[in-house]
C-alpha cells in the first residue's frame, strides 16, 4: 500500500533533478542520469602525479589528493555547489559525496584512510546556514568507503570573510592559524581524509593541515568534490 501510494504522489509531485529539472525517473536519485554523465569529472585517480596533492608541495605534508569534479565556472557544477551551500539542498552534498566515495575506495591509497573529517564552517556561519556542506558530503563519502567520520573535533575558532575573491597570498593569511583540534587523542595516529567542497589555492586545507599534523603520528589526505 505504501509503496503504491508513493508511486501516485511521485505521478502527482514528480521529484525533479537538481541538475536540469526534469522528472527523475525509477532508481535516478538527485540527479538524472543524463546528468550525472555529463559531471567534468577528473579522474585523478588514474593520474601518476595527482594535480590536487601537487598543490601543497612545499606547503605543508599531504599524503594523497584527489577531487571527484573540475569546477566549471557557470556550469553544471558551480550551479549544484551554490544549491548545496545557499540553497538548502544538503542531499546534493551526500549523493555527490557518495559517488567520490566509491571511486576513492577503489583506490589502494584511500583504503589506507581511518578517519573522514570536513573542514568545519565558524559557528555563527553554520548557524546562519544551518549546516556545513562539508559536512553532507562526509556523510557520503563515509556512507561509501565505511570509513568512520569526526565533525566536532577539528573546529574554527574565528569568523573570516569570504575566499572568493581573494589572491592566493590573502586566502592564506585570511584563515592563517584560524583552526584548532578540541580533542587531539581522538585523531592521534590516525591517517584522516579532510574533506572541502572545493579547492582553489588549497588555503583553507593547508591552515587545517597545519594544525592536524602538530598531532603525533597523524597523516592527511585531502579530497574535495571540485577542483578550480
Amino acid at each position: 500500500m505504501m509503496s503504491v501510494l508513493n508511486d501516485l504522489l511521485d505521478l502527482v509531485f514528480p521529484l525533479l533533478c537538481v541538475g536540469c529539472s526534469t522528472p527523475l525517473v525509477k532508481g535516478e536519485e538527485v540527479l538524472c542520469l543524463g546528468c550525472l554523465a555529463d559531471l567534468p569529472k577528473t579522474n585523478f585517480t588514474n593520474f601518476t602525479d595527482n594535480p590536487v596533492a601537487d598543490i601543497f608541495i612545499g606547503r605543508t605534508t599531504v599524503v594523497y589528493g584527489n577531487a571527484f569534479c573540475y569546477f566549471d565556472k557557470g556550469g553544471r557544477v558551480q550551479n549544484l555547489l551554490h544549491q548545496l551551500k545557499y540553497k538548502g539542498r544538503k542531499e546534493i552534498g551526500f549523493r555527490l559525496g557518495l559517488l567520490f566515495g566509491y571511486d576513492l575506495i577503489r583506490e589502494k591509497e584511500f583504503q589506507e584512510i581511518d578517519i573522514i573529517v570536513p573542514v568545519p564552517l565558524h559557528k555563527r556561519k553554520q548557524r546562519k546556514r544551518g549546516y556545513n556542506q562539508s559536512v553532507e558530503i562526509c556523510k557520503g563519502i563515509s556512507d561509501a568507503m565505511n570509513k568512520p567520520m569526526i565533525i566536532n573535533n577539528l573546529v574554527r575558532t574565528k569568523h573570516t570573510a569570504t575566499q572568493t575573491s581573494k589572491g592566493r597570498y590573502d586566502r592564506w593569511e585570511n584563515v592563517s592559524g584560524i583552526f584548532k583540534v578540541k580533542n587531539s587523542t581522538a585523531f592521534q595516529g590516525k591517517h584522516l581524509l579532510l574533506v572541502d567542497d572545493v579547492i582553489t589555492t588549497g588555503a583553507t586545507l593547508e591552515s587545517c593541515c597545519e594544525e592536524l599534523l602538530k598531532i603525533p603520528g597523524v597523516k592527511v589526505s585531502v579530497a574535495a568534490l571540485a577542483k578550480a
